[in-house]
């Protein structure tokens, strides 16, 4: 197979992602914002006009991956901050889909991370890939995160969105960040815990990664999360039982609020209930369709 290109895949999904490519023999080209890039890896600045002086190292990929975005979680949400969580994502989506557009030999397929932020806060709302666009930050950064993605679609690539659940997997990232407070007995729900939450695998969503870039119907939004969200104080219990420590101390609403002011209610307290209706329909079978299952994976 010929090569794909990765673009931030510095991160959890993006290591685990690039390492079950190589065990396949697949070879991949990291996009990397380093000038000095070592091997099997080429340097790119997104936020130049144009991103790559010479394109030539991406011509006759048969794919390409994008996965940049700042962390949500890394600091409060200053309007300075949320625009870099735009900027982000957005521009470079829009420089690697015009550098691909671009490309006398263009890749089959573009995979671009999405969230099932794109929805917003649904309540108790079953959402699949047909259901509209949510109201907020997170929505709105979504859809534009999405939209950019645009140049390459009009050159005939074939563009996904993946939609991405809470990844569930060791090492940094949303259970990394819960396990030591779990660890030290201090978890609790989230507010009143009854907010829906889309959690997936690590595991099952790189071999969905794999099933998207195979699949020629799968095309646009696709939910990469599990078939069965949970409640947030389901996920509480269940993590817990999974650590063998209580989970008697919930953070309230208003605490959160006061801490981490508007990514509280976007991040942590809004309900998203993403079912992965193409991945289903098109014969993904999930290995860990439970969350039991998927924190017992994570957590060994």
């Amino acid at each position: 197979m010929a090569k794909i290109v990765l673009s931030g895949a510095s991160g959890i999904l993006g290591r685990a992602l690039r390492e079950r490519l190589n065990a396949r023999l697949v070879p991949t080209l990291d996009l990397v914002r380093n000038s000095n890039p070592g091997p099997g890896q080429v340097a790119w600045n997104p936020a130049a006009n144009p991103a790559m002086a010479d394109a030539s190292s991406l011509e006759g990929c048969s794919a390409a991956i994008h996965l940049s975005g700042a962390n949500l979680a890394a600091r409060r949400w200053t309007e300075a901050y949320k625009r870099e969580l735009v900027a982000s994502r957005v521009d470079s989506t829009r420089a690697l889909a015009e550098l691909l557009a671009g490309l006398r030999q263009r890749p089959k397929t573009l995979v671009v991370a999405s969230a099932v932020g794109f929805y917003g806060d649904r309540g108790d709302e079953v959402l699949d890939e047909s259901s509209a666009p949510g109201a907020g930050f997170l929505a709105d950064m979504c859809r534009r995160w999405e939209d950019a993605a645009k140049p390459a679609k009009d050159a005939g690539i074939r563009v996904a969105y993946a939609r991405f659940g809470v990844v569930l997997g060791r090492g940094p990232g949303a259970l990394g960040t819960m396990l030591p407070v779990f660890q030290a007995g201090l978890g609790g729900r989230l507010g009143s815990g009854k907010q829906w939450m889309s959690w997936v695998s690590l595991e099952d969503v790189v071999a969905a990664m794999e099933f998207v870039l195979e699949t020629p119907a799968m095309v646009g939004p696709v939910n990469l999360s599990a078939p069965h969200p949970v409640r947030n104080a389901e996920f509480t219990r269940a993590l817990g039982r999974q650590l063998r420590r209580p989970v008697v101390l919930p953070a309230p609403a208003f605490a959160l609020r006061l801490a981490l002011g508007e990514m509280a209610d976007e991040a942590l307290l809004k309900s998203t209930r993403a079912v992965p209706a193409k991945l289903l329909e098109a014969g993904f079978q999930f290995k860990c369709s439970t969350l039991d299952e998927a924190l017992a994976v994570a957590l060994r």
